[in-house]
């Protein structure tokens, strides 16, 4: 496999996990406002592992790692098809809606209980 194909399929592989974890960041307050407390939970944990992984790895993905084997360039996305501007502000921006849906989703539960 060339690089460039190997590129594409590692920011193919990354895009679709970044997606599976934005979905799993907005589902946790959506699932905590139908009662679902126990998928809420199941998402939440699912994304604080991904945040274990990431810690583990010094902030990064270990998918950009794979990435630059592949690639001299080093712009913000260029180990997933983001655009420039969400790829460079991602962890700011989902850290902090997964910090809120976190808060909402105890919260639902604390007064539904």
């Amino acid at each position: 496999m060339n690089h460039e194909v190997a590129l594409t399929v590692v920011k193919v592989a990354h895009t679709a996990i970044w997606a599976f974890f934005v979905a799993c960041i907005l589902g946790a307050p959506l699932a905590a406002w139908h009662r679902n407390f126990a998928l809420a939970a199941a998402l939440i944990g699912l994304v604080a592992l991904e945040a274990l992984v990431l810690l583990l790895n010094k902030w990064s993905c270990p998918l950009t790692g794979v990435a630059a084997r592949y690639t001299e360039r080093r712009e913000e996305n260029f180990d997933i098809y983001l655009p420039r501007w969400l790829a460079k502000y991602n962890k700011s921006i989902f850290t902090s809606l997964y910090l809120l849906g976190a808060a909402y989703s105890a919260y639902a539960w604390w007064h539904h209980s």
